[in-house]
Order: structure tokens, then C-alpha cells, then sequence
């Protein structure tokens, strides 16, 4: 018997519907790709392993402002920069620049939020990654990844089904490993 309590869209209650959705969600990224600006220097920010922002070593508490950098982060090699057409700052992630927070299954798909508001669906053209964290990885955008909360790790082993010592999920028709 699972201790985790199961979310379904349309169900009572969603999870979803309980604490809403995010207002107003990243549809429209600014184009960072296309943006070459030189480098302006190093920032005092930090995107902590929990998805904290931290800035001159006190945490960003508004999300709508931790938000706001998110659209302008850009990963190159292995550093992260806050980009806009004129300037380019580098800054320190201590694991992934994102956290998936919320996940919940619908119809067969399995629909992922991070805490800045991105909603990823797996399947074929989206997967989990393992690396050497104990936690899988989804791609979020381009060269920008999630790692999974504990909370929404464990959703997923709840559900996962066994075979020949691998666990998986299914989200689209999709076997997913989850590690």
C-alpha cells in the first residue's frame, strides 16, 4: 500500500488544480541562442541544488524575479550564464538550474512542472537521464535540465513497474527508466 497520494488531472483533488498552475508560463522565451554578447564579468548568483536563487548570498524570494532570470539562463559547455543582447554574466549552478516540483499523469502521459513554471510532457522526445546523482534528469529547453524533487522521485517509483531488475514508467507508450 503506497504511503503517496496519487494526482490525476480532473480528479478530486488535483494536485494541479489545488495550487494552480503557473500565471502567465514561459510560452515566449527571449532568443538567447541568437545573442553573442562578450563576456560582462562573474555575478554573485547561485542556483542552489534545491532551485533556490541566490544573489550577494541572500535568497531571491520573489518568483517572479527568480522567474524572469530563468528565460535569460543559457548553459555553455559546463557554465551558465544570464544573457541579453548586450551583456553576459556568469554565474553558479550547484547541480541543475531547475527542479521538478510537480508531476502528474493524465490519459497516459506523464506531465512534469519545474518550479519556474516549465511543463515538460515524457515520452519519445522526452526522457529521463541518469547521471551520477541519485535522482534522474529531464531537458527542460536547450542544454538546460531538472533534476527530480525527492517528493516527485518517489511519486515516480510508486507507480514504476519491475522487470528484470530495471523500474520504469510509462508515460505516451513509452517505457521510461527510471535508473
Amino acid at each position: 500500500m503506497s504511503l503517496l497520494p496519487k494526482y490525476k488531472k480532473g480528479g478530486l483533488p488535483s494536485l494541479f488544480d489545488q495550487l494552480g498552475r503557473f500565471e502567465n508560463p514561459l510560452a515566449d522565451l527571449p532568443p538567447v541562442d541568437k545573442w553573442t554578447p562578450d563576456l560582462s564579468g562573474h555575478m554573485d548568483m547561485t542556483i542552489k541544488s534545491n532551485g533556490d536563487w541566490v544573489h550577494e548570498g541572500g535568497i531571491i524570494k520573489r518568483q517572479k524575479l527568480s522567474r524572469l532570470f530563468s528565460s535569460i539562463l543559457k548553459k555553455e559547455g559546463e557554465d551558465y550564464f544570464l544573457l541579453t543582447p548586450i551583456e553576459k554574466w556568469k554565474i553558479t549552478v550547484e547541480d541543475q538550474p531547475f527542479v521538478i516540483v510537480l508531476m502528474e499523469e493524465q490519459d497516459g502521459a506523464i506531465t512534469l512542472i519545474t518550479n519556474m513554471g516549465d511543463e515538460i510532457t515524457l515520452g519519445a522526445n522526452c526522457m529521463l537521464e541518469v547521471d551520477d546523482h541519485e535522482a534522474p534528469k529531464v531537458l527542460v529547453r536547450k542544454n538546460l535540465y531538472a533534476r527530480l524533487s525527492r517528493t516527485v522521485f518517489y511519486q515516480m517509483a510508486d507507480t514504476a513497474k519491475g522487470e528484470s531488475g530495471n523500474y520504469f514508467i510509462v508515460s505516451q507508450g513509452q517505457k521510461i527508466k527510471l535508473g
